[in-house]
């Protein structure tokens, strides 16, 4: 039955758990709400996860983890207006009667249990001074949590979703535990939920720091779990293993790394909640917890913005940490155990992140089918971007299209997913992932990732994917699928919200959509060409990008396919800033060469009488001949301006010849080597000093011709 409503600012609350509001999406990608009903029967007799029994549980679920109430606590502490008080206080009695332990779909939920205490434990502190707050209230919440303790205490999810579940759930007992003595339970409670926060930590969290979800949101979620543990733990004069600080250190710089170039996209599942403040749940609040760290480790370096968070942790501690706060520089660096890479330049900042990680830990709940994926940000702009999660239950198959491959930057092959969605919460067959090379160089990056995704089909394929990323200039994305037969391929590239595309002659250029929030120093563009063949073509489209939960606007993507005998390959172009304003060149495959010396591919990139090739050695590892080049480097880039070699770099060899003579020959296979000359300068950098004194420079000074 519906219970009385009250109001406030506009909004009803009614019974919020036997006749919650739930949410069903139009096709424009707007909420739409209508009411279902979901039964007031024990919490175990529900099936939350079936739509039509109680919607998308996940928001009724966010509605009643009354985070709202803290608002209300903080209205009253600026204002000193009792009826914000008044009216938490009715909403939290009005929501008592009205969800009975052990009734309805808020019970369901050990989780959901505990994020409603940390909301109570909150508004009790900062309502404490209230004259407003009936000395009844806090027996009443006293039993209330009391009651939550037991049930999570019993329910914990040491078997269904042992992720953030069963943290935030040991959090919970530990600050029941901590805060709350008089409770019978509270010192089990507290060195049981401080136990198992200490194991989760060198569980759930790869040894680089990355969390083992593979996604940033719920990397994000842990993280604030951990923080608020920790400042609890050292605010009671609690021992904290160095090792756990070390864990939260290496988070925070995994959330600093990612998001070096401006705002990062995420990857994974977006739940959409937050520990503190569930509205700052876009891409732009992830680094959220970077002001947390800086305030709780002094440590400036983390680059953090001030947040509301820090302020009422932290106080005044957090504008000293914060005022002082400098625009990260990207950084190339890697996160091997969590697979993700990251190519950088400076000037302008700019990061393409690629995902070579495992799809997830165990049946990969929520991990996104997006092996060998890329984003790239530039110049504060993001611009290739994660389609997004936008629901986890719904009554079409809109989950499976957001965490399917095809909403990603990467391959897809005969329009199938890398792996098989099993409900909406698991994957079968799911792909192994290697990244088989990752070197960076002084000017430059190199990747080369696979994986085995597609090996399950009839005719076997294996997707092989090159990123060669120059600095300051372009990165050059190569697709290769290895196997036989004939198959469709696909590799699709989302662009952000707010971008237009335009498709001019052989190429696509991205700007800011005029009217956009950025500022104007912050417009930009990204040129992508794809390469000439007759073979692939290449289409804009209009799709749907997710930046919320629950929310979907339409974006930019643009779709190069092709049906053909593997096994082939295909590449973009992408060249960002002012640089791909202007850059319209030609960009194709030069299969010249034949037999056993060919290479396995040759990238040419020609604008304004500048030249770039890039060649790629076969997997038999034999040596090459190219124009006047010959070598057995698995990769080779030269840039020739009126016809004088500019740039030249090589890795994985050891000897490079020009036109027959010697350039270098080295008695070691060479991890890199690069040579520029621009403005009367040469410079020379090795990974290996000792191969300097074979390097013959003045073999470079001749004519090229390509």
């Amino acid at each position: 039955m519906l219970r009385k409503q009250t109001r406030f600012a506009g909004i009803d609350f009614a019974s919020w758990g036997t006749a919650i509001l739930s949410m069903g999406r139009r096709s424009t990608g707007t909420w739409m709400p209508s009411i279902l009903r979901s039964p007031l029967v024990p919490w175990y007799k529900i099936n939350f996860l079936n739509f039509d029994e109680v919607g998308d549980h996940k928001v009724t679920w966010e509605l009643n983890r009354h985070q709202h109430l803290v608002k209300l606590a903080q209205a009253w502490l600026f204002t000193r207006e009792e009826r914000y008080v008044q009216e938490a206080i009715a909403q939290w009695y009005s929501w008592q009667r009205a969800n009975p332990f052990p009734l309805g779909a808020n019970w369901a939920s050990s989780l959901e249990v505990g994020f409603r205490s940390l909301s109570w434990i909150w508004f009790q502190h900062l309502s404490a001074k209230c004259p407003a707050v009936p000395a009844s209230f806090h027996k009443d919440l006293h039993r209330a949590l009391a009651l939550n303790g037991r049930y999570i205490e019993r329910y914990l999810s040491t078997y269904f979703s042992p992720n953030t579940h069963l943290l935030g759930e040991a959090v919970v007992l530990f600050f029941l535990g901590t805060l709350y003595p008089q409770i019978q339970a509270a010192g089990r409670w507290k060195k049981k939920g401080w136990r198992i926060v200490q194991e989760e930590a060198v569980k759930q969290v790869r040894p680089d720091g990355v969390y083992f979800e593979q996604s940033l949101y719920y990397h994000v979620y842990a993280l604030d779990f951990f923080l608020h543990a920790h400042l609890l733990a050292s605010r009671n004069d609690m021992e904290i293993p160095g090792s756990f600080d070390l864990v939260l250190r290496r988070m925070l710089l995994v959330v600093k790394a990612l998001a070096a170039a401006g705002t990062q996209d995420g990857f994974g599942d977006d739940d959409g909640g937050r520990v503190f403040n569930p509205r700052r749940n876009r891409a732009e609040h992830l680094t959220d917890p970077l002001a947390v760290g800086a305030a709780l480790f002094h440590d400036q370096e983390l680059g953090a913005s001030l947040t509301a968070e820090s302020i009422w942790l932290f106080g005044e501690q957090a504008l000293s940490l914060t005022a002082a706060k400098k625009n990260p520089v990207p950084k190339t660096q890697s996160f091997p155990d969590g697979g993700l890479y990251i190519a950088a330049s400076s000037a302008p900042p700019e990061q393409i992140v690629i995902d070579a990680g495992p799809q997830g830990t165990g049946r990969s709940g929520h991990g996104h089918a997006d092996a060998l994926s890329i984003e790239l940000s530039s110049g504060g702009n993001r611009w290739l971007v994660d389609a997004g999660t936008y629901c986890y239950i719904g009554p079409g198959d809109e989950r499976n299209a957001f965490r399917g491959t095809r909403a990603h930057n990467t391959l897809t092959v005969d329009g199938l997913d890398q792996a098989d969605p099993e409900g909406p919460f698991a994957w079968s067959a799911i792909p192994t992932i290697h990244a088989d090379l990752w070197i960076p160089g002084h000017g430059f990056t190199l990747f080369e990732g696979s994986h085995s995704g597609y090996e399950r089909l009839g005719q076997p394929v294996r997707h092989r994917r090159f990123v060669f990323h120059l600095n300051g200039q372009f990165s050059l994305i190569r697709d290769v699928a290895e196997g036989s037969g004939s198959h469709l391929l696909e590799t699709s590239w989302h662009f952000a919200p707010g971008t237009e595309v335009s498709q001019r002659t052989d190429s696509f250029l991205a700007a800011r959509a005029a009217g956009a929030a950025e500022k104007a120093e912050r417009m930009g563009h990204l040129r992508l060409i794809p390469a000439a063949d007759p073979d692939w073509k290449s289409e804009l489209r209009s799709e749907f990008v997710s930046p919320a939960y629950g929310e979907k606007v339409s974006a930019p993507v643009v779709c190069c396919s092709a049906r053909v005998n593997l096994p082939a390959e295909h590449a973009v172009l992408l060249i960002p800033g002012d640089r791909g304003e202007g850059a319209q060149g030609k960009f194709f495959r030069n299969d010249a060469g034949q037999g056993n010396v060919k290479p396995s591919a040759v990238y040419q990139y020609q604008q304004d009488g500048t030249a770039h090739a890039a060649v790629f050695r076969g997997l038999d590892a034999k040596p090459w001949h190219f124009g006047p080049w010959t070598s057995d480097a698995q990769f080779f880039y030269f840039c020739v301006k009126n016809r004088r070699l500019e740039h030249l770099l090589f890795c994985k060899g050891d000897f490079v010849q020009l036109e027959g003579v010697s350039l270098i020959r080295h008695d070691a296979s060479i991890q890199w080597l690069e040579w520029t000359s621009r403005q009367g300068h040469d410079r020379f950098t090795c990974s290996d000093e000792s191969a300097a004194g074979s390097f013959s420079e003045d073999v470079l000074g001749r004519e090229i011709v390509i």
